[in-house]
């Protein structure tokens, strides 16, 4: 993506804003001094005058750059982008005394200025804290809590059973199927829809939007066009008008994600006085009971709770972990093997998985938390902000800093996980073969009042997809003409998430297993 403008007036939007920077980090640092009343800061690498430390932080995988800064300077970090305090939580004990146990501080959210451009405006993950996203939380916890998303595991099943059929019919679109899957629970559980299995209209804008947008959603990037904001008003013929003419893309493609399929609700249920019951239609029905401006808030509360669906379902958490789950597989072939045979144990060779299964499964389960500890779909988490200023280990922390669990971090943690960089499900499990309490859900689905709240459905999704796949299908290295085996370094698409790129693999089903059988399933 290209900044460049012509030399006369980028200079002097540049010293203009470096200007207002400098103000702003003096201003900072004279309150700062005010209320620390003696106390440090975190430790950290020592910024440089304006800057901070911007220029030593990879922007793509930042995460990265906060963890090789854990070994010189400690658990908890300060850092400054720009104008910006950061804390950096490299453990998770501290991720749960701070946003956990002092939630009251640590539950706010952060201005990220590329939200808005970008079409996730109206994503509640990134709400500030207060009644709207409350009431955002509320209509959630609705649907989503523990005990309500059960009702959607039969969907589940069928929707993952669905995938394997795709996938057998066509293993060289193995990415779009896990996509397809991912946005068929979001979108049964939201609208009751049934996406089509291929090229689904509403599963391409979301794609899209995904392309669009995720790359550019990062803490980083956004601290430099809240510096840097007069990008967003330049002409579309002067260089460095590319931020701008993405930004408008992706908020087109935001547009259509929420309203397309909003709109399919309201016409079912205007064509017919009894229409199949869905989570969007039930609260169109409760919204007719509220008088404005209630009404107003709610509607909005409900599109903000639509597009963290799609972000969280489909977006970047099941369909990212089960694309490192596949890379896993086909550079580990030993352990979809030792999954198989676990499998063929208890199921015997003539049923495919259901939830019941999934106690007596304990390889097939350390298989999943391992894919969700080796590539965390978010590796920084979501960033908080702190409400107020905070005594922690004897250090100060700033009101208004915004605070990331550095999830990467506590994933690579060799005294917790050694040779953190291999797959090895072995790690979750005890000499006897049984699960560990060592779950690292606990930490990649974020922490405190911020949470993720649609966790129980994802990780439901991720276990039946994981395990419909152990069952049915062997994972190899793709080969070339010469029938050898074709090796990757493999690539990742970063944002504010994490997933691999598509890579060359040999997706088969196993010898007893056949797409007419698993049609007879789904039709039975």
């Amino acid at each position: 993506m290209s900044y460049g403008i012509p030399s006369v007036i980028g200079l002097a939007l540049l010293v203009s804003t470096l200007s207002v920077v400098a103000l702003d980090v003096i201003r900072r640092r004279v309150h700062t001094r005010r209320e620390r009343k003696g106390l440090p800061l975190p430790p950290g690498p020592t910024p440089i005058p304006l800057l901070g430390n911007a220029l030593s932080v990879d922007i793509e995988e930042p995460w990265k750059t906060y963890t090789t800064w854990k070994a010189a300077y400690g658990e908890m970090l300060y850092v400054r982008l720009l104008d910006q305090e950061c804390i950096i939580l490299n453990s998770q004990s501290d991720a749960v005394e701070l946003l956990d146990k002092r939630s009251q501080i640590y539950s706010d959210r952060p201005f990220i200025a590329t939200a808005e451009p970008y079409g996730m405006g109206c994503n509640f993950a990134l709400e500030r804290y207060g009644n709207h996203w409350r009431l955002c939380r509320r209509i959630f916890h609705q649907t989503f809590r523990a005990d309500a998303a059960l009702t959607f595991r039969p969907m589940q099943l069928r929707r993952a059973r669905q995938m394997i059929v795709n996938i057998i019919d066509d293993p060289d679109q193995y990415a779009f199927h896990y996509s397809t899957f991912s946005a068929a629970v979001a979108m049964s559980a939201a609208y009751d829809y049934e996406p089509s299995p291929r090229n689904d209209p509403i599963v391409h804008i979301v794609d899209k939007f995904l392309q669009a947008s995720i790359p550019a959603i990062t803490t980083e990037k956004a601290h430099l066009l809240k510096i840097f904001s007069f990008l967003l008003d330049i002409p579309d013929w002067l260089p460095g008008s590319s931020l701008k003419r993405n930004a408008r893309i992706s908020y087109g493609w935001a547009v259509k994600m929420v309203e397309t399929p909003y709109q399919y609700v309201q016409k079912r249920m205007e064509a017919s006085q009894h229409p199949t019951p869905s989570m969007v239609s039930d609260h169109i029905t409760r919204m007719q009971e509220y008088d404005e401006p209630y009404r107003s808030d709610y509607t909005s509360a409900l599109n903000m709770h639509l597009q963290l669906l799609f972000l969280g379902q489909q977006g970047r958490f099941t369909s990212s972990a089960i694309m490192a789950f596949t890379l896993a597989m086909v550079n580990n072939p030993h352990v979809w093997k030792r999954a198989q045979a676990e499998i063929d144990a208890v199921l015997g060779m003539d049923r495919l998985p259901d939830f019941d299964d999934r106690p007596s499964l304990p390889y097939v389960e350390a298989v999943l938390r391992e894919s969700m500890r080796w590539q965390p779909v978010l590796p920084l988490g979501m960033p908080h902000a702190t409400l107020s200023s905070d005594i922690y280990k004897g250090f100060h922390i700033p009101k208004g800093a915004t605070v990331f669990a550095n999830v990467w971090a506590m994933s690579r943690d060799e005294v917790r996980y050694p040779n953190a960089e291999e797959f090895t499900p072995e790690r979750f499990l005890t000499a006897e073969g049984t699960l560990t309490n060592d779950n690292p859900a606990e930490f990649t689905f974020g922490f405190g009042r911020r949470v993720c709240p649609g966790r129980h459905t994802a990780d439901a999704s991720l276990w039946t997809s994981i395990a419909t796949m152990l069952t049915t299908l062997e994972f190899a290295l793709a080969k070339d003409a010469e029938g050898q085996d074709i090796t990757f370094e493999p690539k990742y698409v970063n944002g504010l998430s994490r997933q691999p790129a598509t890579f060359p693999c040999r997706i088969s089903p196993r010898s007893h297993i056949s797409k007419e059988s698993l049609q007879r399933i789904l039709a039975g």
